[in-house]
């Protein structure tokens, strides 16, 4: 793939107003996220560039929302929706709550994965990461788990338009269950989600049997993870269950959910990893000569979660090997209280190794199920 853009899509704008303090979802992980990468240099130089998003118009939210959701979310951020309304359309819940100036704030968070994805169309970007977006929860009617628009339907429906087969690889801890309604049945969208099981994680869904319908039958996949799942069973996961099917599918373009609510420490969720997966992860995928939209997504312990965006935008630029020598990292500990001291990178962790039989039976069964459903349908 020539040498193109690698887009880095941020705007102060998000820093103002956003989600309200009590609520978990903290809009200014981008923020940080940007401010790390900057003082790396990883802002400037090889065709890196700081770009705004764009907003979604109306025109663009209502080609996935209903009109009867977006007319809400509209009365809602200016406080003039009933409770009663509220409640059909998932607002005024913790997880998503009304705040003021909402539907501006979240079309420009969002607006920023369309964004990635115009440029990658038009041949300006190989990369472009939007860690403000990754609102896989929304539904067409409602939202749900801190999403209240879906960027990476958008995104996707951009890319498809263009006569692009899409590749959606989710490594939230959460299911995509949003993303996955929306594509259930389409053949040219796959959608890959290494989640942790529904049956202890918020949505209760994207269990291994959900594998599409119809025209989509097999490009679904689900790798439901049990509780504890550590680096090493995450990534058998991906290499034996996730990779043989992206490669086999060949997409054109691959949108990437790097949220880093799946690492040890996240206050909402149970596995075990630490960023060094993600990483690994990102560094397959962009080894696949394939452009690239990644997004941000969950992370709820805020330093890690900066931390980790930070490591993957660099391997993302392909600087990541700059930053792993010693000099920069050295002495680096994940404690067990979760403080960190040295580089980007997560050193040592101090892992439950009791529950690693457990968390490897299950890891066996759930790939074994993929492998005997799915793979079959793509001619592995």
């Amino acid at each position: 793939m020539s040498e193109k853009n690698k887009l880095f899509l941020y705007t102060p704008e998000l820093e103002i107003g956003g989600y309200p303090e009590s609520c978990p979802f903290n809009t200014h992980r981008a923020g940080q996220s940007r401010s790390t990468i900057e003082s790396m240099g990883l802002l400037t130089g090889n065709a890196r560039v700081e770009m705004k998003p764009e907003s979604l118009t109306a025109g663009e939210l209502a080609s996935f929302h209903t009109a009867d959701y977006l007319d809400c979310l509209k009365r809602a951020s200016a406080h003039q929706l009933k409770p009663e309304e509220a409640l059909w359309a998932g607002l005024g819940t913790p997880d998503c709550p009304v705040f003021d100036n909402m539907y501006d704030f979240v079309a420009l968070a969002a607006g920023g994965s369309l964004t990635g994805a115009r440029k990658i169309i038009n041949g300006e970007a190989s990369i472009a990461f939007n860690p403000s977006g990754g609102f896989h929860h929304a539904q067409a009617g409602n939202a749900a788990g801190f999403c209240y628009v879906n960027d990476i339907v958008f995104a996707a429906e951009a890319f498809t338009k263009a006569g692009m087969r899409v590749l959606f690889l989710d490594i939230d801890v959460h299911h995509c269950d949003g993303v996955q309604d929306a594509v259930y049945d389409r053949s040219d969208i796959m959608t890959i989600s290494l989640h942790e099981s529904g049956r202890t994680l918020f949505p209760g869904t994207g269990f291994e049997d959900e594998i599409g319908t119809g025209e989509g039958r097999g490009y679904t996949v689900n790798f439901p993870l049990p509780v504890g799942t550590y680096d090493a069973a995450y990534e058998k996961v991906f290499r034996q269950g996730a990779l043989p099917l992206i490669k086999q599918y060949d997409p054109d373009v691959i949108i990437l959910e790097l949220g880093m609510d799946a690492l040890a420490g996240d206050p909402l969720a149970h596995l075990n990893l630490t960023n060094n997966t993600h990483a690994m992860i990102t560094e397959e995928i962009v080894a696949l000569g394939k452009p690239v939209l990644a997004t941000g997504g969950g992370g709820y312990n805020v330093p890690n979660t900066v931390r980790g965006w930070a490591l993957c935008w660099s391997v993302l630029c392909g600087e990541h090997s700059s930053h792993d020598d010693m000099s920069f990292s050295m002495g680096g500990v994940m404690m067990q209280n979760m403080d960190w001291i040295g580089g980007l990178r997560d050193r040592v962790l101090l892992t439950d190794g009791g529950r690693h039989d457990t968390v490897d039976a299950e890891i066996d069964r759930v790939l074994e199920a993929v492998c005997a459903t799915v793979f079959p349908l793509h001619g592995l």
